[in-house]
């Protein structure tokens, strides 16, 4: 899309800073402050003590997780569906399979479905991480700015 034409207010409603406050409301995470990272295909989001199991032949999985930074002593207990096991290689080039899931994300005014990958990020400074395909039509990301919706 050609945006050499528009006028520059047009898109400010789009655009969103290198890290967010969002909700995964059927998680059951009302807030988590993610980093948008636009070299990430996929989101991520931390997850252990995880248990696929089965129910009405459909694939599902049980996992904790710490919302918050710094924080191991708040637990949300999460339950999805499980879209498939996927190969994903981190920003260091370590391969993992993870679980996939999909569920709505609440970003601004703004929800809609992504897929999420599951995996250990106690030792990272975001819980989850919010990949372009998630935003890509959506929003445009301003490194320069932090929290752009609330």
């Amino acid at each position: 899309m050609d945006t050499t034409d528009k006028p520059a207010h047009s898109y400010k409603k789009n655009v969103i800073g290198w890290r967010e406050w969002v909700a995964l409301p059927l998680l059951g995470i009302d807030k988590i402050k993610a980093k948008v990272d636009s070299g990430a295909r996929t989101s991520a989001l931390h997850a252990f003590a995880l248990h696929p199991f089965t129910e009405n032949n459909k694939h599902k999985i049980h996992f904790d997780m710490h919302p918050y930074q710094h924080n191991d002593q708040h637990v949300i207990t999460c339950t999805a569906d499980v879209i498939e096991k996927r190969w994903v290689m981190d920003s260091g080039g370590h391969r993992e399979e993870r679980f996939v899931i999909e569920t709505p994300i609440t970003l601004g005014e703004q929800t809609w479905l992504i897929e999420i990958t599951l995996t250990e990020r106690d030792s990272m400074l975001f819980r989850m991480l919010l990949g372009r395909s998630a935003i890509r039509k959506r929003f445009i990301m301003n490194p320069a700015r932090s929290f752009v919706k609330k």
